[in-house]
């Protein structure tokens, strides 16, 4: 058979054979696939994730109460004015004159309505030293920020008359407009730096512009594909800003990491000898397959965030199904079919001085034997590691297992505005200041009342008895506003909680609410629903729900990707050692997270001191993405041990040579991979920080210790137990086949290409 004859089989492999042949037909297919999905997502609109379809239990109830009535509730603010030092106070002249100009420049704005005077709601601290000018912002809470910049502009001219004292604003539409400021700036840092860097790593790893380019021109028509989806599939199920975040972050790694694989094959088989045609055949064969099985992998893991019941976490899950999805149809259909197009013009733009080893040489550098081909180090490392198989076990996994130690005491909690931006912004130090003055005030919780009467005599005095034993019962220092809406038979109790800013202090003040104070007030009235909802109680709700969720998603992701690494490998100990190295590289990326974010080990490098808490939503969805990401590499390195295998070398050989063989791709790629999720652990938001660094700290260990180490000594322990199926699962389907033996043949020899 000639080397152009090559046949192979499976379904990466008849699509990459069909896109080679076919090739403008390829790509035009995709670029039309590209225009419609974005056409079609923006006529349709996104449909954004509802308030009262976030959570379940209270908060759900309460959002579901306030959606049926009607009722538009106005984004609250408040003006703090404080004395700067002990010498005025609310009685004196200059600080009625601070209030009194506040509340007309406040108003002058023609953006608020109801202002209120702390000398009529009594809303002075108890030291006479702080009073809040409260008001409701015109409009709709929801675009209260978009609003509300005339009148921060109002109250800092106000300051400026008034050098001795202290006056911000804080609330509803102000922390709205710094969120988003914050969460803008901070993306779109993100987002800028992202691709300079991958396409800069992608130059070093190829030398040449038009390869390093192709990777990333995948990811990106990838990610633009999958924003139009997210507009067509959110009518069925809504998404949300964070998803798509999330989206371009996985499309983004996985995107370029799936080309990176793919091309870095085919230029391997051409600098071995093959010509263009059968390189291109067997790269679909092999890499190819393995793009396949890991993307279905990392699509059934993000399919787990569906489990959670949290309509977040579902947007999350959907949305990055669908990129990783979109990414690998692209990786295995236009991308063969623009190399093709291509052919040597791949290499165009070459760097001096990279890559300068010459084609025809068998791919090999120097005369290294078969088997030694490719990093040098990683070639070190595996002569230690094959000797002294147990031993490296051993200290590997004690390493991993010490590192994820901290993870058993981990706390999670919804981060408060300190804690998510600490003192990177003015708006904190008011929130604080705030929560000192009037424990609660900043983020009171929220009693949703609805009644067949709301002025019923029972209700009424059912409310009052609320208001004061919510402060007798030391859940609140007051004061405990009330607003009724008679017209819809619903009330609305704030209830400012002690503890403040303090989470866990807060919440035993709600619990206190709910199972104490509620009962004995509200409760007693029939008919009566009386939810609480408010921060507070949103963060508690979604710890619980979450909490209650993670043993089905757990479960689900573990079992399914278990289930496809036994059918695409035929081999229960290859399923078996996959699923314990992934979660062993989760446990240890917990318990980094836990040293930096809640124990302050090496906090100040990242910049998140103080933190003390992992954010609530981050352990479930870092185990979800970082369990479907590792497939990438395991999947990638195993199929080229068996690859070597089925060539008929034994098992240490086939190890020493799937690992070094592939180390310079997983290399560039984890290198990619850490470096872009790197750039979120720079970001000002706590969250996306702990993010950033879980998911590089995770890819760092798997793509080194996991890959390079633990791996490769298992596998060599075991020996020819690696391919051990018991014969009663012989009947599962056999999913092995997309290469055959002709195309995993070893590079044909110089002597045979000189024709001797």
């Amino acid at each position: 058979m000639g080397n152009g004859d090559i046949r192979v089989r499976g379904i990466a492999a008849r699509a990459g054979g069909w896109s080679a042949r076919h090739r403008w037909a390829a790509v035009g297919i995709w670029v039309l696939f590209v225009v419609l999905a974005m056409g079609l997502g923006s006529a349709a609109g996104r449909v954004d994730v509802n308030e009262s379809d976030q959570l379940k239990g209270e908060t759900h109830t309460a959002a579901k109460i306030i959606e049926d009535s009607g009722i538009k509730e106005p984004a609250s603010e408040s003006v703090l004015i404080q004395a700067k030092d002990g010498n005025v106070t609310s009685t004196d002249a200059e600080f009625h004159s601070a209030v009194t100009a506040v509340v007309q420049a406040v108003g002058a704005t023609g953006k608020v309505t109801a202002v209120t005077s702390p000398y009529d709601t009594k809303t002075i601290s108890k030291d006479g030293r702080s009073a809040l000018v409260q008001f409701d912002m015109r409009g709709d809470s929801e675009t209260a920020g978009d609003r509300v910049a005339p009148v921060l502009d109002a109250v800092k001219g106000v300051q400026k008359e008034h050098a001795g004292l202290r006056i911000e604003e804080i609330g509803g539409a102000s922390m709205q407009k710094t969120f988003d400021d914050a969460f803008g700036d901070d993306f779109q840092k993100a987002e800028l730096s992202a691709v300079p860097v991958a396409l800069g790593i992608l130059l070093i790893a190829f030398g040449a512009l038009v390869a390093a380019l192709l990777p990333v021109a995948l990811a990106v028509t990838a990610i633009v594909a999958t924003m139009g989806l997210m507009g067509i599939v959110s009518h069925l199920q809504p998404m949300s800003d964070t998803a798509n975040s999330v989206m371009l972050l996985v499309g983004l790694a996985v995107g370029v990491d799936y080309c990176l694989f793919y091309l870095r094959r085919e230029r391997e088989e051409r600098e071995a000898g093959r010509d263009a045609q059968t390189a291109l055949r067997i790269a679909a064969a092999t890499s190819g397959r393995a793009i396949v099985v890991s993307g279905v992998t990392v699509c059934v893991a993000m399919a787990g965030m569906l489990f959670t019941g949290l309509a977040e976490f579902e947007a999350m899950g959907l949305a990055s199904l669908m990129v990783v999805a979109v990414a690998m149809v692209g990786s295995v259909t236009v991308l063969p079919a623009l190399l093709s197009l291509l052919g040597e013009r791949v290499e165009k733009g070459r760097i001096p001085f990279l890559h300068r080893e010459k084609r025809g040489t068998g791919g090999r550098r120097d005369n290294r034997a078969p088997g030694q081909e490719g990093s040098r180090f990683w070639g070190a490392v595996l002569r230690v590691v094959l000797v002294r198989p147990g031993l490296s076990l051993v200290v590997a996994a004690g390493v991993l297992l010490a590192i994820a130690s901290p993870a058993l005491g981990m706390k999670t909690q919804q981060l408060t505005l300190d804690k998510e931006f600490g003192d990177s912004l003015p708006i904190v130090g008011t929130y604080n200041r705030v929560n000192d003055a009037f424990p609660g005030g900043s983020e009171p919780a929220e009693v949703v009342v609805k009644a067949h009467d709301i002025n019923a005599a029972d209700v009424r005095s059912a409310l009052a008895d609320f208001r004061t034993r919510a402060i007798s019962s030391g859940a609140s220092r007051g004061p405990v506003d009330i607003k009724v809406h008679a017209a819809q038979n619903v009330a609305f109790v704030y209830v400012p909680l002690v503890g403040g800013s303090d989470q866990d202090k807060a919440e035993k003040s709600l619990e206190l609410l709910r199972d104490t104070v509620r009962p004995a007030t509200l409760g007693k009235v029939d008919g009566v629903q009386a939810p609480i909802t408010g921060q507070v109680a949103g963060s508690h709700d979604f710890n619980d729900q979450l909490v209650g969720s993670v043993a089905p998603v757990f479960a689900f992701v573990v079992v399914f990707a278990f289930l496809l690494m036994l059918l695409s490998f035929r081999s229960l100990t290859i399923a078996i050692t996959s699923i314990v190295l992934n979660l062993l590289s989760v446990a240890a990326a917990y318990g980094i997270l836990v040293a930096v974010f809640q124990h302050g080990w090496g906090a100040s490098l990242v910049g998140a001191e103080g933190v003390g808490a992992i954010v609530t939503w981050l352990p479930l969805f870092l185990f979800v993405i970082l369990f479907g990401l590792s497939m990438d590499y395991h999947v990638f390195v195993v199929s080229r041990i068996r690859e070597a295998r089925l060539r008929g070398r034994d098992t240490k050989d086939a190890i020493r040579h799937g690992v070094v063989t592939t180390a310079g791709v997983v290399t560039s790629a984890a290198v990619i991979m850490v470096a872009v999720f790197a750039i979120f652990g720079t970001l000002s938001m706590q969250s996306m920080k702990q993010m950033g660094v879980g998911l590089a700290a995770a890819v760092l260990i798997d793509a080194t210790i996991i890959r390079g180490v633990l791996l490769p000594a298992v596998m060599a322990l075991l020996g020819e137990r690696n391919w051990y199926l018991p014969k009663w699962l012989n009947r599962l389907p056999d999913l092995t086949h997309d290469e055959s033996p002709e195309a995993v043949l070893p590079p044909a020899r110089q002597d045979e290409r000189a024709g001797v």
